[in-house]
């Protein structure tokens, strides 16, 4: 029996967004405009083309590629048949490209033209392709053996398929870097990700008149689950940036009159730092929300002052909750500074030590959830999968405490604690207080292999343009601030941090990078 009827699916949200604003703008890239009729019409061709190049229900179907319209409609037409989208970060080599494709299953590779040297060079490693499509962004050429993804979609019917999709299929696998040697697949369901969106619209107090601007990447859940998809589901209107851009982002909040924007801390940092940031009238932001790490304090009080009645939320979750989890509401900001917030509506977040027990208020322990936005689990890894789901909750990874008034505060990735002289030192604490030097623009607090103290506090330091502080003045700072065995015992200063196309710095690579220093 079909459930047509009572479907509530990722290929539903357009048709719904389609028949409650029809021709309102949907999505802005470049110089095309979509409105949410465009934008089902345009999710339908794409399902009908993917039918008529083989794919089934349950199939994979792999995208290479930076930001544009094409994201939310190929995910949106191959939920409507029931298949698979497998988003790819575009900072992989072509081998780490493989390895996501092959391990994924997929048949069909969908690559944005200029990322194709990349794979084009490595071609032959990717035995598992049958089909390649190319998105043209930028230019018009059409390589041998590739079909273009814009005209094979104008040739295909832009009818609703009739594919019997139910709320437990997977609809998207997206890769965790992790911190293991290979990445694993975190198998989204439609139904975990409904739930998620449901979370975020309530919790993110999204709104049919919104204008957001969507300049991350869109491969990692947080631009695309936590923002742009239930934003459509809104009705809102959504800017795509084809790559984050401080200036650009800046300039497109000006010309569309942005009202929401997401980014983490670094890059709001970039552009309170930016020399142009006067040259523009930004009046129209009034909603913010940043994740991946901590917000800190400084840099909260110099985005209000800079944006007159800015309301701020703090996102923070995993992949594999669809991401988010809790969210630190505008009003809580100062009152509840380096918080992680409460359990957005359709999450239980607890804390449990090595033993499976829950922790009292104020220790600490690994951060737990249940919720149906929780993935089914890891692509092809039943031993993971049940580490993660070890006494029937979701293990996150990263410790935290709750206060006395229940708000989350996120101690540290249990990689990241720094285990220093028998004492444990989370790094975010450290950089919490780093921040607030005046002559800091950035830093991250890695620990560092010491014959005596066997990890050893650091901090990688990005000074502020024209900053003449040294080393020394920073220890000496953080000794006034700070417990005596916290306090970095070297400072690295560097000119810029290593980072994801998210954002997040790339902790591993200081570690590499710093490891013989000292």
């Amino acid at each position: 029996m079909s459930n047509k009827i009572n479907r509530d699916t990722i290929g539903e949200i357009s048709r719904r967004a389609a028949a409650k604003y029809n021709d309102k703008t949907a999505i802005v890239f470049r110089d095309k405009s979509f409105s949410f009729a465009d934008l089902e019409r345009k999710a339908c061709s794409f399902a009908n083309l993917m039918l008529r190049l083989g794919v089934k229900k349950g199939d994979k179907v792999a995208i290479n590629s930076f930001n544009s319209h094409h994201y939310p409609i190929s995910l949106l037409g191959l939920a409507k048949i029931g298949a698979v989208q497998v988003p790819i970060n575009f900072m992989l080599n072509a081998e780490e490209v493989d390895y996501v494709v092959t391990h994924s299953g997929a048949r069909i590779f969908l690559v944005e033209d200029s990322l194709l040297p990349v794979i084009q060079s490595k071609k032959n490693l990717f035995k598992n392709i049958k089909t390649w499509g190319l998105i043209p962004i930028s230019s018009p050429d059409i390589p041998s053996g590739f079909f273009d993804l814009d005209y094979e979609m104008s040739a295909v019917p832009a009818d609703d398929p009739e594919i019997d999709v139910h709320p437990e299929d997977i609809v998207q696998i997206p890769y965790t870097s992790g911190t293991e040697s290979r990445p694993k697949g975190a198998m989204l369901s439609h139904r975990s990700l409904m739930t998620q969106y449901f979370s975020c619209m309530i919790d993110g107090q999204y709104e049919t008149q919104d204008v957001s601007l969507h300049g991350l990447p869109l491969f990692h859940c947080a631009q695309l689950h936590c923002f742009l998809m239930p934003f459509i589901y809104s009705g809102a209107e959504n800017i795509i940036l084809h790559k984050a851009d401080p200036l650009e982002m800046m300039r497109c909040i000006e010309k569309y009159k942005v009202t929401h924007m997401f980014a983490p801390p670094t890059v709001w940092i970039g552009i309170l730092n930016h020399p142009k940031l006067r040259d523009f009238n930004l009046s129209s932001l009034k909603k913010a929300a940043y994740g991946a790490s901590i917000m800190p304090v400084e840099i909260i009080k110099r985005l209000t002052d800079t944006f007159p009645g800015l309301r701020l939320w703090n996102y923070y979750g995993q992949t594999e909750m669809g991401p988010v989890a809790t969210i630190l509401k505008p009003e809580d900001q100062l009152l509840k500074p380096g918080s992680a917030g409460k359990a957005v509506v359709n999450v239980e977040t607890r804390l449990m030590d090595d033993d499976g027990n829950f922790v009292p208020v104020g220790s600490v322990g690994e951060i737990v959830h249940r919720s149906g936005q929780v993935m089914t689990g890891y692509l092809n890894d039943p031993e993971k999968s049940a580490e993660a789901f070890a006494n029937g909750w979701f293990h996150s990874g990263d410790l935290g405490k709750f206060d006395e008034d229940g708000y989350l505060y996120v101690v540290d990735r249990k990689k990241d604690m720094i285990k220093t002289g028998g004492e444990n030192v989370a790094s975010r604490e450290v950089e919490e207080v780093i921040y607030r030097h005046p002559d800091v623009a950035e830093t991250a607090v890695i620990g560092l292999p010491d014959p005596k103290w066997i990890e050893l506090v650091a901090a990688v330091v990005v000074l502020k343009s024209g900053s003449a502080a040294t080393e020394k003045d920073i220890i000496d700072y953080c000794k006034k601030n700070l417990a005596g065995f916290k306090c970095p015992k070297k400072i690295i200063l560097t000119d810029k941090l290593p980072k994801n196309p998210s954002g997040k710095i790339l902790k591993r690579e200081l570690k590499e990078m710093f490891a013989a220093v000292n």
